[in-house]
């Protein structure tokens, strides 16, 4: 019998919550850096990770955004994404769902164009040399206003083909999804998916405005979720996805302890809930660790497992058909493990 490290990280399973710019380690932020002759404010590879101590979600933001300055070429973008894909392949994982921010490399005065192409190569390479298929996902910075949404919506058109949705990060409290339901709509009309973040920090009003008023189809986060039992009856009723970030919450101080995380409790209420890394970089864990590290504090059984590795395909924007090998490759996993 394979213990439970082992056999989580040979689980066949997807990421679905992941920010690509959140997987940027401090060792290749110094290399970046070097290439690109530009000087960080921090004297060594330690000295980054110390700094890594968040006692909120504006804590990390404030470093991530920092960190994500060494960006600079197509280049850095490819080897950000490649050095990811091979970490998580390690990790068990066989697709990706990837968010990325381009407000915060435009607003930098990066054309549009640098981030996608560099990244669209790397999940190419990654599919092509480590097996992972990946799908992108447009993020909006929710503390900008709805005329920058549109700004980057519109930037993306030529490429509305190899996007798969958008998304909505950054400071939750004080910026709730209805402040963009009218970007909301046109990327709808444009045959894009829909997720936001939603019940991080934000209460679970948040979460009912990212059902009703965006009308998304996934929820990221959502753990503020379970204060509403309407909610919670009307997020099982409908077998919505949430994905959530165990060592992420636990580093912003969403839960105190993990052994407090609500995911076990999810799962028992009926929701539809996964597990994914966020930003692993600055959260302290790849995938599996997210897994493993959840497992333990949680006690999570073999079944638990297996229905998290299937809710994380039945959860993405994979087709019917492209779902299917993946539940079977679980199923005949767990019979011989």
């Amino acid at each position: 019998m394979t213990t439970d490290a082992q056999f989580i990280r040979g689980l066949p399973k997807a990421e679905l919550h992941l920010h690509i710019e959140g997987s940027l380690e401090p060792e290749l932020m110094f290399e970046l850096a070097r290439r690109n002759r530009i000087t960080l404010p921090f004297a060594s590879v330690e000295a980054v990770r110390a700094a890594y101590a968040f006692s909120n979600l504006q804590d990390f933001l404030d470093i991530y955004y920092q960190g994500a300055g060494v960006l600079m070429t197509e280049q850095d973008f490819h080897d950000l994404a490649v050095a990811y894909f091979r970490r998580v392949a390690a990790d068990g994982c066989r697709h990706v769902e990837l968010f990325f921010d381009p407000q915060t490399h435009t607003d930098r005065g990066l054309p549009f164009s640098v981030a996608i192409d560099g990244l669209l190569s790397g999940m190419a390479e990654a599919k092509d040399s480590l097996g992972v298929t990946s799908k992108l996902i447009l993020c909006f910075l929710r503390h900008l206003d709805e005329d920058a949404a549109f700004a980057t919506l519109k930037a993306a058109d030529p490429y509305l083909s190899q996007l798969a949705a958008v998304g909505l990060d950054s400071s939750e409290l004080g910026h709730p999804p209805s402040k963009f339901a009218r970007v909301y709509q046109a990327a709808r009309a444009r045959g894009l998916k829909l997720v936001a973040h939603a019940g991080e920090e934000g209460p679970p009003e948040y979460v009912w405005e990212a059902l009703d008023v965006l009308g998304v189809d996934r929820i990221d986060h959502g753990n503020r979720a379970l204060e509403d039992p309407d909610l919670v009856t009307r997020l099982a009723g409908s077998a919505m996805t949430l994905t959530v970030c165990p060592l992420s919450n636990l580093k912003l101080c969403v839960v105190n302890d993990l052994k407090a995380h609500p995911l076990k409790r999810m799962l028992d209420l009926g929701l539809k809930a996964t597990i994914n890394s966020d930003d692993p970089a600055y959260f302290g864990g790849y995938l599996a660790e997210n897994w493993i590290q959840t497992a333990a504090a949680l006690n999570l059984g073999r079944e638990d497992l297996v229905t998290l590795a299937r809710n994380s395909f039945t959860g993405s924007f994979l087709t019917p058909a492209e779902i299917a090998p993946h539940l079977a490759a679980i199923d005949a996993y767990a019979v011989a493990n």
